[in-house]
């Protein structure tokens, strides 16, 4: 056997080995950062409050959903309580309007900090939560230590590990009765909470109520420690690789730690990859109709005569509500085209980002190229478009990146929706692309 047989047989283990020890290293690091942090979040010597949204990927938002049901979760050397439940309706407009910056704002519009349910239209979650944490402290003159965010996945990936939970008290006994479940599964979790609410209760207050109970619930199960606590991590662990478990802290020191991890959602900073791409939605629709969008989206590379990299990012979306949508959904779901869209149909706004480096040179809408917003955010390029959909119908958007020096593999980043990441996020399509010396 030569020497150039030989080698990559040798190399092979070599870099199988280094990549191991990067990701033990960077293992080491997140448990290290959190045993200096975790231990003050979790109410050790003082008990810390957190306002709690509970994001509904029903009517979606760039970080997951409307954060429509809310509540103070208090920790006290462990424990969760959850206090002072509300809705993002009853607490109000914010005036004066929470200040945005200028670079929001012009992407987002001010309603980022006017409205709780829109505080999330961007999808830096730093930005979102600090938002809401003014705007609870306008509203209520409480000031909180920080934010969580979950969604109704997420909380079927928790219900794995504390196993079913039963819902009990009087305020609850009514939407029993009208067919909502009294015990929640991982298995019901999603269906109950983003479809079956809304066609048997017509009442948005009483659903609130429903997603207060629930959440309710299932933290006291957290607290109980009766818990499998493998399955509890692995679902939180998930949870938070798919964006859907989201936490920000008002503490200074805290914050800059939990910024460098997944869990801080962030857009910028040493957890985003150079070669970073997101995909994002904002409903349109003013409804609760995304419960029945399906997307995928994916990178494509191409290749171009000056050494650099090409990107497009493809997004495919389907309303697969039914025909009759218009007439055989509750109004709650569809809108009842209060915004000017028709019953059943769904509008979205769908905002791309590429790496810093990059520029969005061209958007095209079913194959033809089209106009598009053209921002920037933390130095990263921000294209919008906003499309419609009926019932039965599918769209593709795509948004072509430019002059993109590439020094790793692109990652892609996508809102959480009810489908799991792994049916929204295609495989990258490679390109043999030299780079640029």
């Amino acid at each position: 056997m030569d020497a150039d047989s030989l080698l990559p047989q040798v190399s092979a283990p070599l870099i199988k080995a280094r990549d191991q020890l990067n990701s033990l290293r960077g293992d080491l690091d997140a448990a290290a950062d959190a045993a200096t942090i975790a231990p003050n979040m979790m109410g050790a010597t003082t008990p810390r409050r957190y306002l709690l949204l509970i994001q509904n990927n029903a009517e979606s938002r760039a970080t997951g959903g409307i954060p429509g049901a809310l509540a103070v979760l208090e920790v006290d050397k462990g424990k969760l309580t959850l206090t002072a439940q509300t809705s993002a309706t009853e607490l109000g407009v914010m005036s004066p309007a929470i200040e945005v910056e200028p670079e929001q704002q012009q992407i987002y519009s001010g309603r980022m900090g006017k409205f709780m349910q829109d505080v999330n239209l961007s999808p830096d979650f730093p930005s979102s939560a600090s938002t809401a944490v003014a705007m609870w402290k306008q509203k209520t003159g409480t000031a909180l230590d920080g934010v969580i965010s979950i969604d109704p996945v997420a909380l079927s990936y928790l219900l794995d590990g504390t196993g079913p939970v039963r819902l009990e008290g009087t305020e609850l006994e009514q939407l029993i009765r009208n067919g909502l479940p009294s015990e929640l599964t991982t298995k019901n979790v999603v269906k109950t909470l983003l479809s079956d609410v809304y066609a048997d209760v017509p009442e948005p207050a009483m659903q609130d109520l429903y997603f207060a109970g629930v959440a309710k619930e299932i933290f006291e199960a957290l607290s109980a420690g009766k818990n499998d606590n493998r399955k509890l991590i692995a679902g939180a662990t998930k949870g938070v690789d798919e964006g859907r478990i989201l936490l920000w802290s008002a503490v200074p020191r805290e914050q800059s730690v939990i910024s460098d991890y997944a869990i801080g959602g962030s857009i910028a900073g040493k957890n985003i990859s150079p070669a970073q791409f997101g995909v994002y939605f904002n409903d349109g629709t003013g409804a609760k109709m995304d419960y029945y969008v399906k997307r995928t989206a994916q990178l494509i590379q191409e290749c171009t005569t000056d050494g650099y990299v090409k990107l497009k990012v493809r997004v495919t979306s389907t309303n697969l509500a039914p025909a009759d949508a218009a007439t055989s959904l509750p109004t709650y779901v569809t809108g009842g085209a209060a915004f000017g869209i028709p019953e059943g149909t769904v509008q979205t706004n769908i905002v791309a980002y590429g790496p810093v480096q990059s520029n969005i040179e061209e958007t095209f809408l079913a194959g033809k190229k089209t106009a598009f917003a053209s921002q920037r955010h933390q130095g990263r390029p921000v294209g919008a478009l906003t499309v419609r959909l009926a019932p039965g119908e599918t769209s593709v958007v795509e948004f072509s990146f430019g002059k993109i020096v590439q020094h790793s593999e692109p990652r892609l980043a996508v809102t959480p929706t009810i489908q799991t990441r792994e049916e929204v996020v295609l495989d990258t399509v490679q390109g043999n692309c030299v780079p640029a010396s």
